[in-house]
């Protein structure tokens, strides 16, 4: 795997006469972790689906390393990207092993048996998303969390060089939620994903993109996005916005009852001196 740039450029979709997502642009560099934020109906899974060739934008344009990925092959995107949405939609009738191998179908010849490689890519996927132990269970009787678990391990098998993912900690454990996102962290390879957890999003994310309503409302890095001024505006929430002494992320506390921010966007305080931030796993 090698990362790949993503560029959104003025995008808008439509479903008939409703309008999903309106003149939105987004950039991901190569080995950026991208994160979509926002409240539900504001337009991330759309987005997301342009990127992955599901809704075809209106109007602007997805490129993939400078692309068009709507006049891209469909092998060589399925090469370049790998997916990983909320609702699969199927029930398997396989094993787990074997689902997670169709993700190195993008790589293979019509009728070409799986490899050794094959194998050893297949086991190192799901070691990543701890679900070595399933391998040999039938994938419709998996729970929910074990299912998201084994369709990352589906992408991760792809090698893809940019991979989305549409709330991919949903069913999750917070254990299993801290090692997927770990593990998306450790890929080489661009990453754009779709979190409504901001303190996830603030730690393992570069950059974040704010959306609203179906529009861009804020994007940067995660310590000059996140405010209780934004939070109060986008979410309706009160929050307080801190900077984690260890980890040197913000880290969003929500105050319930309490009358909504209304001055100034507030930066999140710095850590103390002498607390470097950690590393993220």
């Amino acid at each position: 795997m090698s990362a790949t740039e993503l560029v959104v450029d003025g995008v808008t979709l439509t479903a008939g006469a409703h309008r999903l997502v309106a003149d939105v642009s987004l950039t991901a560099r190569p080995g950026e972790v991208i994160g979509l934020v926002g409240p539900n109906g504001s337009g991330k899974s759309s987005l997301l689906r342009a990127v992955y060739r599901v809704l075809r934008p209106a109007t602007g344009h997805v490129r993939v390393d400078g692309a068009d990925a709507w006049s891209l092959p469909v092998r060589r995107l399925a090469r370049t990207v790998a997916a990983v949405v909320q609702e699969s939609g199927a029930d398997f009738d396989l094993s787990v092993r074997e689902v997670v191998a169709m993700g190195r179908t993008p790589h293979k010849r019509l009728l070409d048996g799986d490899t050794a490689e094959d194998a050893e890519l297949v086991g190192r996927a799901l070691d990543a998303v701890d679900a070595t132990d399933l391998a040999h269970r039938p994938f419709d009787r998996l729970s929910g969390g074990e299912r998201q678990r084994v369709l990352i391990a589906r992408a991760l098998a792809q090698q893809p060089s940019l991979l989305v993912l549409d709330e991919p900690t949903n069913h999750l454990d917070i254990r299993h939620q801290l090692d997927v996102l770990g593990t998306l962290r450790k890929l080489p390879a661009t990453v754009v994903v779709a979190l409504h957890d901001l303190n996830l999003a603030a730690y393992y994310c570069d950059r974040l993109y704010v959306l609203r309503d179906g529009r861009v409302t804020a994007s940067g890095p995660p310590v000059e996005v996140l405010t209780p001024r934004l939070l109060s505006e986008v979410y309706g929430v009160t929050s307080e916005v801190t900077v984690h002494p260890r980890t040197g992320a913000p880290q969003v506390t929500f105050l319930p009852g309490e009358p909504h921010a209304t001055g100034p966007a507030e930066a999140p305080a710095r850590p103390a001196v002498g607390s470097p931030p950690l590393a993220r796993g």
